[in-house]
């Protein structure tokens, strides 16, 4: 249980990318969809931010004093602050897109679009 425990962030996150992966798989509502895809997004950044820290590490910042001090890895960090502006971009473009689906098809629901779409072709 102590292992588990030590762990929860991995915990965390792997439940947070299944809730999305459901999301974008059971929901038929294109709404649930873009924000599901942004929850599972949410729990591949926290991934990637807590591989990054090192227990007892500190900032990289060097210090004279102590030269074998332990840091940890700025990369992840600034790599995640990109993909999480890169992510709310596309969450913005989904839902502008939405919006137009909506407007021309008069709902926003996968199931109703298909049949309409199915019609038409008839």
């Amino acid at each position: 249980m102590q292992k588990v425990l030590d762990h929860y962030n991995y915990w965390v996150c792997i439940i947070l990318m299944m809730i999305g992966f459901y999301g974008v798989i059971a929901k038929t509502n294109l709404v649930k969809k873009a924000l599901s895809l942004s929850l599972f997004q949410t729990g591949v950044l926290v991934f990637y931010i807590s591989i990054g820290k090192i227990d007892g590490g500190t900032g990289p910042v060097l210090d004279p004093r102590n030269p074998e001090a332990i840091y940890s890895n700025p990369l992840p960090h600034a790599l995640m602050l990109t993909a999480i502006v890169v992510g709310v971009a596309t969450l913005s473009v989904a839902m502008a897109i939405i919006v137009n689906i909506r407007e021309r098809y008069g709902t926003i629901d996968e199931r109703d679009i298909e049949d309409m779409e199915h019609l038409a072709e008839e």
